[in-house]
């Protein structure tokens, strides 16, 4: 079908010029989101809001190595971005009282980079490796000894009077971050004695991070305001905070600086963001699938053609919570929209497919309620 013949079911969403509200619902880090979030972030694993079960395991196995006087044991945290493995990172070093260094794996290019950042760690000190998945095989297999035995191996020399010295490091713990956990090798995996998947939040706990960011920064919300945004920010506290910051600049300029529930619902329309989340790129997405190839099965190659994004993009920053909402179906075959896509855009869904059943997210079943208007 041509998106001539297709039924609308009401009057077509109001879209603002594309572009508009893109970066806003990004949940990867930005410029500022690096700058402000270190005011916003937690310290302590009792001010760490959401992700019930794994703040509780967090406890015990902290206690425990508090008690022993012992490093922890190495810890792998993988789940979407924004959720706060870094943040959980940092608390890890807070609660053990020990230093904390970060990098990244593709910033550790060869086995040297990796032993001046172990030799350089104090006594049961913490090494946070951010996109752990991207490590080089090389450096990898330099690591194994390092998180085994607390030793590696250095090179002196080259060519016939080349030898290898080993060197004992002080304990520590290693606190790996991913967003990809599959392409985790499984002697790499195996190695950690803790595993945590972060999950995408409910909107109660993201009320209370918008409530505790506003807090910090000095802005007065009120309580609808705070659910409003939560409502919208993908399930994704770093997502909540930018639309925050977003609404208190708008309240600033076009109101008395209050964040009023109609300010809330003004500012996030003018950032392109609707009342469930989706920005424009989601909503460019969702359209060329149901107008330009009927609902699909789609290959993504061909999507990223017609909405003029990167695959790689689509696939790890816009696809996730629209999978996760049940506004699109992964098959054998390619993309397909569902009944929730047609509908939200405004389309009748065809009928081998209006009679789906879209199955909510723990994280939507619990923040369910009536849609609210964007004016």
């Amino acid at each position: 079908m041509t998106s001539k013949s297709l039924p609308r079911t009401k009057p077509a969403l109001v879209r603002p010029p594309a572009g508009r509200g893109g970066d806003f619902t990004d949940p990867a880090p930005q410029p500022e989101d690096l700058k402000e979030e270190s005011r916003l972030r937690p310290f302590r694993l009792d001010e760490f809001v959401g992700q019930g079960g794994v703040k509780e395991q967090l406890a015990i196995f902290l206690e425990a190595a508090r008690r022993r006087g012992e490093a922890m044991d190495h810890v792998l945290l993988h789940g979407p971005p924004g959720l706060g493995k870094t943040t959980l990172a940092s608390i890890v070093a807070h609660e053990l009282g020990v230093e904390i260094t970060h990098t990244s794996g593709p910033v550790i290019e060869k086995p040297r980079d990796l032993a001046g950042l172990l030799t350089n760690l104090g006594s049961r000190g913490v090494l946070f490796v951010d996109e752990i998945h991207r490590l080089s095989p090389v450096v990898e297999e330099y690591l194994y000894p390092a998180l085994e035995d607390f030793m590696i191996d250095i090179l002196l020399d080259s060519g016939p009077s080349a030898r290898s010295v080993k060197l004992n490091l002080e304990p520590f713990t290693l606190v790996g971050a991913t967003t990809r956990s599959g392409l985790l090798s499984a002697p790499l995996r195996a190695r950690f004695g803790l595993t945590l998947r972060l999950d995408y939040y409910v909107a109660d706990d993201l009320v209370r991070i918008v409530r505790r960011s506003a807090g910090i920064l000095a802005v007065d919300v009120e309580e609808g305001a705070a659910l409003e945004i939560a409502r919208r920010a993908r399930g994704t506290p770093r997502i909540a905070n930018r639309l925050l910051r977003r609404v208190r600049d708008f309240a600033f300029i076009k109101s008395d600086g209050r964040v009023t529930l109609d300010v809330t619902r003004e500012a996030l329309a003018l950032l392109a963001v609707d009342e469930r989340g989706l920005d424009e790129m989601d909503r460019r997405l969702l359209e060329a699938l149901i107008t330009k190839h009927g609902g699909g099965p789609v290959g993504l190659n061909t999507l990223a053609v017609v909405v003029g994004e990167e695959a790689g993009t689509l696939e790890e920053v816009y696809e996730p919570f629209l999978v996760q909402e049940g506004f699109i179906k992964r098959t054998s075959r390619g993309r397909e929209a569902t009944a929730l896509a047609y509908r939200h855009l405004g389309y009748e869904p065809p009928a081998g497919r209006a009679d789906e059943i879209v199955r909510e997210s723990p994280a939507s079943a619990a923040a369910r309620q009536p849609e609210l208007p964007l004016s």
